[in-house]
Parts: C-alpha cells; sequence; structure tokens
C-alpha cells in the first residue's frame, strides 16, 4: 500500500491512502497579503496554493494542528471546514470554531488523546494527537495551544505517518520518538522568526530536523512549511546546506515534493 501525499504549499498537505484523503493546515488564500498574529508579530504570503480550493476535490478530514495563525488556516481554507467529514484539531482550537459556527464536525484533542476515522470499505485510521511547542519554554500563554499528528491504521508496514505541526524541537518530540514508531515524518520547518522577537525561533529548521531524525529514525522525511510565507527564514537550500553536514544516512531519507504533483511513498 502507498501513500499519496501533494503538498499545496506552506503547510498544507493533501494524503491519499486506501481511499481516505486528509488534508493537513489548510492554506489556500491568494498571496499578496499581511496577516497579524499578535504580540507585534505578522507575515505576508508570498505564493499561492499548487492547487486551488475549488480544485482540492472532496476531504474525508482534516487535521489542523492549530487554527489561530492564517499560515496554518486561513480564509479559504476556513470555508472548506463546514463540508468536511472530521476536523481534528487542539482542545482550545475546537472550542473557537465552535464558537464560529464551525464546529459541526470537529473533534478537539488533547496530547496523546485519540480519535478514529471510519467508513464503509476502507481501514480505519487512529488519529493520535502528539505534543508540540510553537516556541521557546514558557511561550504557550503567547502563542497558543498546537498539536501534531500520528496516523496509523492495520496492515501498515513501514510504522506511522507522522505530521509535527509547528513546534521547535524540545522534551515532547523526543516523548514522541519514545512512544510512536514513526515511518513517514511530514516535518514542519522553515525557522520561523519575527523582526520583534529578535533570534527566537517558533519552529524548527535544518539542524533541528537533522536532530530529531536522530531520535526518531524514520524512513522518510517529507519537509513541509519553509516557503511561500516571509516569516520563514530558513527556505529549502539552507535546509540543504544543514543535511550536507549530517550524519550518515540522514540526508537519504528526504523528499522533496514538487508543490501540486503527487509523491508516492511506501506505508
Amino acid at each position: 500500500m502507498d501513500l499519496s501525499l501533494t503538498h499545496v504549499g506552506g503547510p498544507t498537505t493533501l494524503l491519499e491512502v486506501a481511499g481516505w484523503r486528509i488534508l493537513t493546515d489548510p492554506t489556500f488564500d491568494a498571496p499578496g497579503r499581511t496577516y497579524r498574529f499578535g504580540w507585534g508579530t505578522s507575515s505576508r504570503k508570498t505564493a499561492g496554493p499548487a492547487v486551488p480550493a475549488a480544485e482540492i476535490g472532496p476531504i474525508d478530514a482534516v487535521l489542523l494542528t492549530h487554527d489561530h495563525h492564517a499560515d496554518n488556516l486561513d480564509d479559504a481554507g476556513r470555508a472548506l471546514l463546514p463540508d468536511v467529514g472530521v476536523v481534528a484539531t487542539t482542545a482550545s482550537g475546537a472550542l473557537r470554531l465552535t464558537r464560529s459556527g464551525l464546529g459541526r464536525s470537529v473533534r478537539g484533542l488533547r496530547p496523546w488523546q485519540t480519535t478514529v476515522l471510519q467508513a464503509p470499505g476502507r481501514p480505519a485510521v487512529t488519529v493520535t494527537a502528539t505534543p508540540a511547542r510553537h516556541g521557546i519554554r514558557g511561550s504557550r500563554p503567547i502563542v497558543g495551544d498546537v498539536i501534531g499528528f500520528s496516523l496509523t491504521w492495520e496492515g501498515q508496514q513501514h510504522g506511522a505517518v507522522w505530521v509535527s505541526g509547528d513546534t521547535v524541537l524540545y522534551g515532547g518530540l523526543g516523548e514522541v520518538a519514545t512512544r510512536v514508531d514513526v515511518g513517514t515524518a511530514v516535518l514542519h520547518l522553515g525557522r520561523v522568526g519575527f523582526p520583534v522577537t529578535g533570534p527566537l525561533a517558533y519552529t524548527m529548521g535544518g539542524r533541528e530536523a537533522v536532530e530529531l531524525c536522530g531520535l526518531l529514525e524514520p524512513v522518510t522525511v517529507v519537509p513541509v512549511h519553509y516557503e511561500g510565507w516571509s516569516h520563514f527564514r530558513q527556505g529549502r537550500d539552507r535546509i540543504l546546506a544543514d543535511l550536507a553536514d549530517a550524519p550518515p544516512g540522514i540526508a537519504d531519507r528526504f523528499r522533496w515534493p514538487t508543490p501540486g504533483v503527487p509523491l508516492r511513498l511506501p506505508v
């Protein structure tokens, strides 16, 4: 069984496996707009989606790592949610979506809680929320809750599909390495930063990705969330430079999807 992964742009990725169509962090707005994230931070969208929202097709489930930053859920992405069978997100995000009238199919999860996607004729997919921290220690009251997702189903041969979410490298990801047999790691990189907060990073960069891969030992690594927005401080070239200095075998695990073109991966 293969996984078809289509990188739409930024963090947005379409996962297709065994009849399931699962979308992560929907962002489909046109480029050019600047979005405010609060506390003096903002980012301008510099590239549009490789697949427009009107062409994405039916979606069975959305895995929303967090709802309160527009580079993970923008206006066009939000407009898709009422037609989605299941939206899994943070517990706090589920409350916000419910209050905004989008909570009919929302399931709020805290780290290590699970929910199951079920449909006739398809294998059940267990979705487990995994820890994420969108900044330095103590930043959660400012940047809000974030989670990642582990996807498992009967018949997997190479381990779980894991979406890191927007996170720095910290002890919670070590817990993921201990508790999840990760086969395919979809890593949110880009080393997000803002002028107002100086050198502080809010997501991983290339060096952190290398260190994390040493812990996880995944079969495949798919980088996303490193292009298309002005707050990304590391693009593909810088990540590749860090991979060039990685221990033997790590760089070989990385697969770089062409936006809009399905990438087939064994699972």
